[in-house]
């Protein structure tokens, strides 16, 4: 994987959570109602891109934040 982009990638999270008025935990737990096992701690990870995304994580990401996937790639 290139780090450089899981950075970009992550941070695109971040402002989109923030956008949404969203925590770290908040979005972690909406994660987990919706079938997701993510703590906060790997939150927080993927917007500093420390930690991989699973597709299906980025999925449920894009639906909870209510953002298309080009907010999320946007390089």
């Amino acid at each position: 994987m290139n780090t450089k982009i899981e950075k970009i990638v992550g941070n695109n999270i971040r402002i989109l959570r923030e956008k949404a008025k969203l925590t770290q935990e908040q979005l972690s737990i909406r994660l987990q109602i919706a079938g997701c096992d993510i703590t906060r701690s790997a939150v927080a990870k993927i917007e500093v891109g420390q930690r991989h995304l699973y597709p299906d994580e980025i999925i449920l990401i894009q639906q909870i934040l209510n953002v298309s996937f080009d907010e999320i790639f946007k390089i």
